[in-house]
């Protein structure tokens, strides 16, 4: 059973520090059902593999459990080569620092999303090769899947269950060793120990922060926890609300807080104001708010007619909640019904439900998002959706010092994570247009104050419609 990980991010060797594994070694670690060793078959400058290779006791797998005895089926069967729970098991324990995204000699590496690739030579892919691009693609990756040929000599119904799997994106390291740990096991359909509630501890802890979001959580969910009905429940349940539970009245303060700050400027009326302009003046008939908070751009291009087909995309269900409560969507006559869909979902996982869009909105969105995260919102909405027209809002840095009321150094809003001046905004979207391909122009919101600008800016992406 093989897992190999790979990188062309230089020095690529920066992985033997990840890993906490030095790349001239073997590193070899004992299992209670057999052994995992570490290896590096390249290690060099520009690209570095480590291999998992996991030796399983069929012997032991049986040892003391009291089965009956005389059944080939408990020696001889697909376990010691096919990737499953065996394999999370021995990544949690050979990797538990790089699963952590702590690294005492490149924590900036760590931190960083790098070029990483991952192969699994052969698992078994219930439900086929569909399957497996469903639950990995809109995280991200480019998925190679090849199904495997039966051996002839031992015919079967129906096709080989048994794929070999390959992945390739820009993201942490961290974040490829949960996706692995939680998607591998489930993918197989299978565990080989009992799966109780220490189980949905597990599948909180590796796959919280980005399960939530997935189009296909509830049977990843199912197939993880073996479809044992309480248990999958009992896990929608608290990874649904395990990022909304207290939250909701500090948000309102946190919202209260920028408001107070923006309010003597009209900044959001102007801010609204100028991309709905934007809007009208692309020709936009279908557009997608990513962030969509609770509605008010969708509010007020409900009420225009232009716009015949409506997205929004948050991933906060309240927020969605309150976006439905403030457009009246039970209210609404069934015509202007159906020109509007609210959805749960995450702005750094590919979502086909973006696809098809002429423009696509993220107002006041990319400063709530921590800056490793970034590749991944360019590549699943540049990269993947490719709407004909982007437009993306964010403040201005510059400007918070005409704030009366705001500390000097202090953010508009405690959850920004970053907030640019027009240099680094203008910076990173014209990468981001050389690298999909779009042409950027800007556009102030607010007074363009002569010495820091305007408190909004404002950039709309516009590409060739071949």
């Amino acid at each position: 059973m093989l897992l190999s990980i790979s990188t062309s991010h230089q020095p690529a060797t920066d992985l033997g520090f990840l890993l906490v594994k030095h790349p001239d070694h073997v590193h070899e670690v004992g299992l209670p059902f057999g052994s995992a060793r570490v290896f590096y078959p390249e290690a060099s400058e520009a690209r570095c593999t480590a291999v998992l290779m996991l030796s399983i006791d069929p012997v032991g797998l049986v040892r003391g459990r009291g089965e009956a005895e005389g059944s080939l089926a408990q020696y001889v069967n697909d376990r010691p080569y096919v990737a499953s729970s065996f394999l999370s098991v021995a990544m949690k324990r050979v990797f538990s620092t790089a699963m952590a995204g702590t690294s005492k000699g490149r924590q900036d590496v760590a931190d960083m999303a790098i070029p990483l690739e991952a192969e699994i030579p052969v698992i078994r892919c219930r439900g086929g090769e569909a399957i497996a691009r469903e639950w990995f693609e809109p995280l991200g990756y480019a998925v190679e899947v090849e199904r495997l040929p039966m051996d002839p000599r031992f015919p079967q119904d129906g096709d080989s269950p048994y794929v070999r799997l390959r992945l390739s994106g820009v993201l942490r390291l961290r974040e490829l060793l949960t996706h692995l740990y939680v998607l591998l096991p489930a993918l197989d359909g299978d565990k080989h120990y009992f799966v109780g509630q220490d189980e949905i501890e597990k599948l909180l802890e590796k796959g919280g922060a980005w399960l939530s979001a997935h189009p296909e959580r509830e049977t990843i969910v199912g197939r993880y926890l073996r479809r044992h009905r309480p248990l999958v429940k009992a896990a929608l349940a608290r990874l649904l609300d395990a990022d909304e539970e207290g939250v909701e009245e500090q948000e309102v303060r946190r919202e209260a807080a920028e408001e107070a700050i923006e309010r003597p400027l009209s900044l959001n009326e102007k801010r609204m104001d100028a991309v709905v302009a934007a809007l009208r003046e692309l020709g936009a008939r279908r557009v997608v708010d990513l962030g969509c908070g609770e509605g008010r751009l969708l509010g007020l291009l409900l009420k225009d007619r232009q716009f015949e087909r409506l997205l929004g995309i948050d991933v906060s269900l309240r927020s969605l909640e309150y976006a439905a409560e403030r457009l009246h969507l039970d209210r609404l006559p069934p015509m202007q019904r159906e020109r509007i869909t609210l959805a749960h979902g995450a702005l750094t996982y590919r979502d086909r439900r973006i696809e098809g869009f002429d423009v696509a909105c993220a107002i006041e969105v990319i400063e709530h998002m921590d800056a490793p995260r970034l590749p991944a919102f360019e590549r699943a909405l540049f990269g993947f959706a490719r709407p004909p027209a982007v437009v993306i809002t964010t403040p201005n840095s510059e400007h918070n010092v005409r704030f009366a009321n705001l500390p000097a150094g202090k953010f508009r809003h405690p959850d920004h994570r970053f907030e640019w001046s027009r240099a680094e905004f203008h910076a990173w979207c014209e990468a981001v247009a050389q690298r999909n391909g779009y042409a950027v122009r800007y556009a102030p919101i607010g007074d363009d104050d002569p010495e820091v600008g305007p408190p909004t800016q404002m950039a709309i992406f516009t590409r060739d419609a071949a």
